[in-house]
């Protein structure tokens, strides 16, 4: 593989792995909290959380770009109180957070349902025992939803490697700084190079269908 092919393929690893760790923080405490509680704004919350797995990933860009381009909602709002500018837009950066939007309602979803099934008599046991409700999710809960949970972090792995629309929107396709192997992929094409294309294309297909294989061995469980 040339050294054009292997930027982009390290690329989309970086973003990919980066994008996963932060949905895990983000995306288990959310899935965490619509599983486990009932409150005014749920609905609200899983519709926030779920949207982007509906909305053409362009849709989803173009919101970013809003909220954290240079002249957007968020940039504006810390330039005014702190006099900092917000400035990640067509850095891997913004890569990363495209990746971690489009992919954080896959292990939103999946987290979730793996909490629901806990048995709750286990949950009401253990705070009968006095421990607390962190000590239950951390003892108890989690333990329990752990194939669930790396099912659902393999899947939004597999989906941050492949975010193409999002990505363009807030950090463009900029050759050396943010063109990832989905963006190469376009730029191959337009340009004709139809090897480089296919190469790319076969090795995505492998490696997102051994990704799937592996979120479904995981999960593969009784009562998962």
């Amino acid at each position: 593989m040339s050294a054009e092919l292997i930027f982009p393929f390290r690329l989309s690893l970086q973003v990919a792995a980066v994008a996963t760790c932060m949905t895990a923080v983000v995306g288990i405490t959310v899935a965490y909290v619509l599983a486990r509680y009932e409150f005014r704004g749920k609905e609200l919350l899983d519709l926030i959380t779920t949207l982007p797995m509906v909305l053409p990933p362009v849709v989803t860009g173009y919101y970013l770009l809003v909220v954290l381009g240079r002249n957007g909602a968020l940039s504006g709002a810390l330039e005014r109180t702190i006099g900092v500018r917000l400035n990640i837009t067509f850095t891997w950066w913004a890569a990363v957070i495209a990746a971690f939007v489009v992919s954080l309602p896959l292990t939103v979803k999946t987290v979730r349902a793996a909490i629901e099934s806990v048995d709750p008599a286990l949950v009401s046991a253990s705070h009968t025992l006095g421990r607390s409700e962190f000590d239950t999710a951390i003892h108890v809960v989690l333990p329990l939803a752990r194939r669930g949970i790396i099912a659902g972090l393999i899947l939004s792995f597999a989906r941050a490697l492949g975010e193409f629309g999002a990505t363009i929107m807030i950090a463009g396709n900029i050759s050396g700084r943010t063109n990832t192997a989905p963006l190469e992929i376009y730029n191959a094409v337009v340009y004709g190079d139809w090897n480089t294309a296919f190469t790319i294309v076969l090795a995505f297909t492998l490696l997102s269908g051994a990704m799937i294989l592996a979120a479904n061995r995981v999960a593969k469980v009784r009562g998962w």
